[in-house]
């Protein structure tokens, strides 16, 4: 398997799993500004979108949108049980994986990050936070995962909640929604992909500065 990706973008959530997994992947960084691979290829030529997460299957396809690459990741190694089978918890998951897909990645967090969004795009962002991360705030006042063990879903609801300082949004308002946080923090394949992709990310911000 092959995962393009960008540092710190939703993308780490599938390099989280790896690690969970002790899956040995190939990984090729894109420049999602310029749409260029590392070497300079052609990103649209990857995907026509220009946006991480894709992921070169073994079978030689291209699978994008965290809501399918995240549960066939999972299926591809069961032994690490980052997925339910089939069922009522499988239903769940993706129940989860829709909500952190919809309700705060695109709808919360893109706009905030995004730099030429309007700021009434960006207010009306803000306004969807208190609700969206209460339900989150009400969850973990009574659960350690969004399942009943770490899965694929908490894996993206990180790479997700990672952007929260970028954003202007101070999770302490949420102490259940801070406290699991930082807990996943703590987590070794959590700890292994942020760090890995916070120094990425920062020797990208220093090549576009000299640039």
């Amino acid at each position: 398997m092959k995962l393009y990706f960008a540092p710190l973008a939703c993308s780490l959530a599938t390099r989280i799993c790896a690690y969970e997994a002790g899956a040995s992947i190939d990984y090729t960084q894109v420049d999602t500004k310029q749409k260029l691979l590392h070497d300079g290829g052609d990103f649209f030529a990857i995907n026509p979108i220009g946006q991480v997460p894709v992921l070169r299957t073994n079978e030689g396809w291209l699978l994008t949108e965290n809501t399918a690459i995240l549960p066939y990741f999972a299926d591809s190694f069961p032994d690490a049980q980052l997925a339910p089978a089939a069922g009522p918890q499988r239903a769940l998951l993706q129940q989860w994986l829709g909500f952190i897909s919809t309700e705060l990645h695109k709808a919360a967090f893109v706009p905030l990050l995004d730099p030429h969004a309007p700021e009434g795009a960006k207010s009306y962002a803000r306004e969807k936070i208190p609700l969206r991360l209460g339900l989150l705030q009400n969850h973990f006042a009574a659960h350690d995962y969004l399942l009943d063990r770490f899965s694929v879903a908490d894996a993206y609801l990180i790479a997700v909640l990672n952007w929260a300082p970028y954003s202007g949004v101070d999770l302490a308002q949420w102490p259940a929604v801070h406290a699991y946080y930082q807990r996943m923090l703590q987590r070794a394949s959590v700890a292994q992909a942020v760090a890995e992709e916070v120094a990425m990310y920062r020797d990208e911000q220093s090549r576009r500065a000299k640039a």
